[in-house]
């Protein structure tokens, strides 16, 4: 390997920070908590990367807390980019097989089983086989985890017959078979915290100089692991030498300037002061004062610097704490920081008042936490512990819309420990849009509609427009969006039906609005509901890989109106006096004419009147000046959405049809016939999920026998079943089984839990859902409200007014035969009413 300078070549990083799990103690699978310093650690080496000048902006990427299928396919990517540097960075939790031979990177969806079980993990030998297969010059990995250190075994004992893994080399914060302490809510992890540090300490940062200058940087500190180990990390490369090392920053060095030289008396007083100072220490702790007083006095000070050692007259500056929804976390930071460089902020002396650290969680979390855990959070414990699943105690909390703070303060029972004092109104607005690409917005008027009008008329616009929207969970702008869609009485689960979802959802607007452009296909194709000022300021990925959107404007959905709260923890605050002043000052900055200005900057509008943007001048194309505005959010609404999101995701049931007549025979064998199809869908269900299969066939009296009795199951239970089905001598009446699923599931449905019937056929027999027995199959689908997958094994059975189409449509389902990419297809429908893994 010789000295790789990767400036000026296509590079690639791509930093995994996993700080939500979906799954944590005490639940016996889950891992041991959340890891909020994660966070921290995910955008501190962001921005120093991009200040170190070898990665572009667009070359870096950031995944917060992904699924296993997530990480994989950014994985995929960067290595498929990559022809210079390819940089790995992950931070989270990880465990080593028994065996202890195999590392496993635990993502969002982790959870421990009894014996090697570990499902929603990745192992680091898969990892290592796609890094040493990527077209990257040379690849860093670095891992800031539990046994990190066990990376190396697993390097040196990889199959490489090619040679191919001396392009790869480790960096790792922790020696083999040692665990690491998840850090502080507010801060980064220890090793991540140095590795930053050493990046910015500007000119060219090789990785030999980083790996020896965090190391003596963790020494010195005496960072500790777990058993009160020293935590030392560790490295694998080659020997490093001149020739045999890679760049990795080479930012600006930034030299101070240099202190104005002292008048003459003062170099004569810091001498007769240095001569004083053995003598001054035996006056005593009286002597001394009285000293430093005349000194005081007699010397504007100079002297007590000199004698005490301090480096400049200002003291500490208090630092606020801002807790905010996560589709504000960036505007809010920007303005921050604008406050805390403002004149607002700074004292006749050039001190700095006040620091403002910007931080954000999820919003629904939030609200439960200041409504019924604030004890939790002022005294944390194992299984209830805020201040780890959403960070520190906030001063300061600007929800997206007031209407949180109704609702946080509904649920406070007798005892709490937060009170929260909104302002009376918002200080900016932003409408939740309907952002729609190019070449799809002729098909919506941009005003005056619904939010389900808007979706049915881009469902039936041409081409296969998509509908993306964010978590209602954990965005407040996701969660109006819902109180919309499930208006006027609308079928939660119908309602949710019109829009795209593999998989789970992005936790946030900027999260979608930078995963969009990942498939330019989809990109292209994709509306998403995401709040207007987004459009305008961005969100962190490269702006110029994303289609452009016009701006569509539901009328019943109640628009961002950020507030602003102060939060007072009882008996939590020693400085409350100055905290309180310096919050106000705060925030007569951020609701005055500075503060709106950068918020205009960021796209934001007039909180009042017409609701203008702030800063129409340089508006991007596609939005529209002046927008009526919406209503405000009801607390009562958001309550009951988020209840009927919930359960329209929660557990689901799935009724499988399986044809089992004679004409199945040349269709049943191996993992493309009948049987083996809907084994490969049982993915998509969880141990909550209810679902059953029947055996269709016969003409007479009953039409199917169950195959696997409706329920929840085990799913080797539902493989044996399945495994066990046989083609019978006999047709089957299509018709008749469909009316009677019909008739099952909707008994059922009264819950609002997520159902799903498919119906797997050859389509032989599809002579008999004709004329009156397939309207009255039609017509039991409409009335129903079940989704039915018509799923034929050849192909035209979905052509227009066939029967599985005319099915399919009337209970917005799904139509696939032979023609579609089946099994993927039908996996992701079963997937969206279960709750599976996939």
């Amino acid at each position: 390997m010789s000295r790789f300078d990767p400036r000026g070549e296509v590079n690639r990083a791509l930093l995994v920070g996993v700080s939500e799990y979906d799954h944590t103690a005490p639940d016996p699978q889950g891992v041991t908590g959340q890891l909020p310093a994660v966070r921290h650690n995910r955008r501190t080496l962001e921005d120093a990367l991009h200040r170190g000048s070898v990665f572009d902006a667009h070359e870096v990427r950031a995944l917060a807390s992904p699924t296993p299928d997530e990480f994989t396919g950014a994985l995929r990517r960067a290595c498929q980019d990559a022809r210079g540097l390819l940089l790995l960075y992950f931070a989270g939790h990880a465990v080593t097989s028994t065996s202890g031979n195999e590392l496993h990177l635990q993502l969002r969806t982790a959870r421990v089983l009894t014996g090697d079980g570990l499902p929603g993990s990745v192992s680091f030998s898969e990892v290592l086989g796609e890094l040493v297969e990527s077209r990257a010059q040379q690849v860093v990995v670095i891992l800031d985890c539990c046994y990190a250190g066990n990376a190396a075994e697993i390097w040196h004992r990889f199959d490489d017959p090619k040679r191919k893994k001396h392009k790869v080399l480790l960096l790792m914060s922790v020696q083999p078979n040692r665990c690491i302490l998840g850090g502080d809510a507010d801060a980064p992890t220890p090793f991540t915290r140095e590795l930053v540090h050493v990046l910015d300490e500007g000119g060219e940062v090789w990785l030999s100089r980083l790996y020896a200058a965090v190391k003596q940087r963790m020494a010195e500190a005496k960072y500790k692991a777990e058993d009160d180990d020293s935590q030392r990390p560790q490295a694998l490369a080659p020997p490093w030498d001149p020739d045999a090392d890679v760049l990795l920053a080479a930012g600006p060095v930034i030299t101070p300037e240099p202190d104005p030289p002292p008048p003459p008396w003062a170099l004569w007083l810091r001498r007769m002061l240095g001569r004083a100072r053995k003598a001054l220490q035996r006056l005593g702790r009286t002597g001394l004062a009285v000293l430093l007083a005349l000194l005081a006095t007699g010397a504007g000070g100079y002297g007590v610097l000199v004698l005490t050692g301090d480096s400049g007259p200002c003291a500490p500056a208090l630092e606020l704490r801002l807790l905010t929804d996560p589709d504000l976390e960036q505007a809010m930071k920007a303005a921050a920081d604008a406050y805390v460089a403002s004149d607002a902020n700074t004292t006749k002396d050039g001190c700095r008042r006040s620091g403002v650290t910007v931080y954000s969680a999820g919003a629904a979390g939030v609200v439960t936490a200041l409504g019924k855990r604030t004890d939790a959070w002022q005294q944390p414990r194992d299984d209830d512990n805020p201040q780890r699943d959403i960070g520190p105690q906030p001063d300061v909390w600007i929800p997206g819309t007031r209407a949180d703070v109704r609702r946080a303060t509904a649920a406070q029972e007798d005892r709490f420990f937060a009170r929260l004092y909104p302002d009376t109104g918002p200080f900016v607005y932003s409408p939740v849009v309907l952002a729609v690409p190019e070449g799809l917005d002729d098909a919506v008027e941009p005003t005056g509609q619904s939010l389900s009008q808007l979706v049915t008329d881009l469902e039936q616009a041409p081409g296969e427009a998509e509908v993306h929207r964010p978590d209602p969970e954990f965005a407040d702008a996701a969660l109006l969006a819902t109180t919309g869609l499930y208006g006027g009485g609308a079928d939660a689960r119908r309602a949710e039906r019109l829009l795209t979802r593999s998989g789970r959802p992005e936790p946030s607007a900027a999260r979608l609005l930078c995963t969009l452009p990942d498939v330019d296909a989809v990109d292209d194709r994709s509306a998403a509901l995401v709040p207007e000022f987004l459009l305008r300021s961005g969100v962190g990925c490269h702006p110029a890989t994303r289609a452009p959107r016009t701006a569509v404007y539901p009328d019943d959905v109640p628009g961002l109106e950020p507030t602003f709260v102060r939060v007072r923890w009882e008996d939590g605050e020693r400085d409350a006096d100055a905290r309180d002043a310096e919050v106000d000052r705060f925030r007569s900055w951020l609701t005055g004419d500075e503060g709106r200005g950068v918020l205009g900057e960021q796209g934001f509008r007039s909180a009042h009147g017409e609701r203008r943007l702030l800063d129409a001048k340089s508006a991007p194309e596609g939005l529209t000046d002046e927008v009526p505005p919406a209503h405000s959010a009801d607390p009562s609404a958001m309550d009951t959405a988020l209840e009927r999101y919930g359960n329209a995701h929660g557990p689901g049931r799935v009724l499988y049809l399986l044809d089992s007549s004679g004409s199945m025979a040349g269709l049943w064998d191996g993992p493309s016939g009948g049987p083996g199809i809907l084994r490969q869908t049982l993915t998509g269900l969880g141990g909550e999920d209810e679902y059953g299969v029947w055996a269709v066939h016969g003409l007479k009296g009953r039409t199917h026998t169950d195959l696997l009795g409706f329920g929840t199951h085990a799913r080797r239970e539902a493989e044996r079943s399945l495994g066990a089905a046989r083609v019978r001598d006999a047709e089957a009446d299509p018709s008749a089984a469909l009316r009677d699923a019909l008739a099952f599931m909707r008994e059922r449905g009264a819950d609002g839990r997520p159902q799903l019937i498919v119906y797997l056929t050859d389509g032989e027999d599809d002579n008999r859902l004709t004329g009156d027995g397939l309207r009255k199959v039609v017509d039991s689908a409409g009335a129903a409200g079940v989704p039915v997958a018509m799923v034929t094994l050849k192909n035209g059975a979905c052509d227009r007014d066939r029967p599985g189409t005319l099915i399919a449509d009337a209970g917005r389902g799904r139509c696939l035969d032979a023609g579609d990419d089946l099994v993927p297809a039908l996996r992701d429908e079963v997937a969206r009413t279960g709750t599976g893994e996939e």
